[in-house]
């Protein structure tokens, strides 16, 4: 009997597709197998892309020569410490009465990616239509309208396409720049921070992140108190409530450059000339907002 094979991006999620489709499963190791359907998952990446040295031996060394490092053909490799997992989805996408496969990874570019990796690395049965399941939660409506309305595999293409480029440009800044700096300057770090040797990591995404991270401590170590004066005033009978002076759009002082911020003055003198403005003249409260504690 033909049976459908569906791969999740982690075992969790193969629990609730288990759960949604109301199928009497078997668990078995890795997967979970009834009399229509087979059930498996990813345990997030189990590819990923190989080191220079797999393509040359001679780049397992670092040099400048050597740089920049672009392959013609790219390869990749299985995670070892997912092979496992991996070996009993590729065993199951092989087998000959599956009947369909279903790429039920999460909906994205990154989940898209994870599974395509997978499909590549694991020569699925040919005779298997390969579909997508594109899900926006995991509640059983969504999960069985999404298996009913998935779409062949290719109408993702794109979209795999994109996250096979996106992984190529992080591949390329990576072990390039990580390589080109570590070698420029790697030796002076190490000696700054008293270590033999140093590399220095360099990512798309990380070094921005660094980046920021160096931009707000340097602000905070540079930062040095400001004096600046406050207005505020008390209001209602008997003086029932206090309240501060703000600057607001259409008023006096907004973005004024006597201003140190919209609460404050730079100088003493300038509020206390605000103040003298101020006197004889009423308050008007125009909205109130209530606050209520629990105690």
């Amino acid at each position: 009997m033909a049976k459908k094979l569906l791969i999740t991006e982690k075992p969790s999620v193969a629990m609730e597709f288990a759960k949604a489709l109301k199928i009497n499963t078997t668990r078995k190791n890795g997967y979970l197998e009834s009399d229509e359907w087979i059930i498996t998952w990813c345990v997030g990446h189990l590819v990923t892309m190989s080191y220079p040295e797999k393509y040359d031996e001679n780049l397992k060394k670092w040099r400048l020569d050597t740089l920049p490092f672009i392959p013609k053909e790219w390869k990749y490799e299985i995670i070892p410490q997912v092979e496992n997992q991996f070996n009993i989805i590729k065993e199951l996408m092989q087998r000959e009465d599956i009947s369909e496969i279903y790429n039920a990874g999460d909906s994205g570019r990154e989940g898209e990616y994870i599974q395509r990796l997978v499909f590549m690395m694991a020569n699925p049965n040919p005779n298997a239509e390969m579909k997508r399941v594109w899900i926006d939660s995991q509640t059983e409506e969504e999960i069985l309208k999404g298996i009913k309305d998935a779409k062949p595999l290719s109408e993702y293409d794109s979209l795999s396409d994109s996250a096979y480029l996106r992984a190529k440009e992080d591949y390329l800044i990576g072990i390039n720049f990580s390589r080109l700096l570590s070698i420029i300057f790697g030796r002076r770090v190490a000696q700054k921070i008293s270590e033999d040797r140093v590399s220095i990591s360099i990512g798309r995404v990380m070094t921005c992140v660094l980046g920021m991270v160096v931009s707000r401590e340097r602000e905070i170590r540079e930062f040095k108190k400001t004096k600046f004066y406050k207005i505020s005033g008390d209001f209602g009978e008997e003086n029932s409530f206090k309240a501060e002076w703000k600057s607001q759009e259409g008023s006096e002082y907004f973005e004024s450059p006597e201003l140190y911020n919209e609460t404050g003055f730079k100088k003493e003198e300038n509020a206390k000339k605000f103040i003298e403005k101020l006197n004889g003249k009423e308050a008007v409260i125009e909205r109130r907002i209530h606050r209520y504690y629990l105690i």
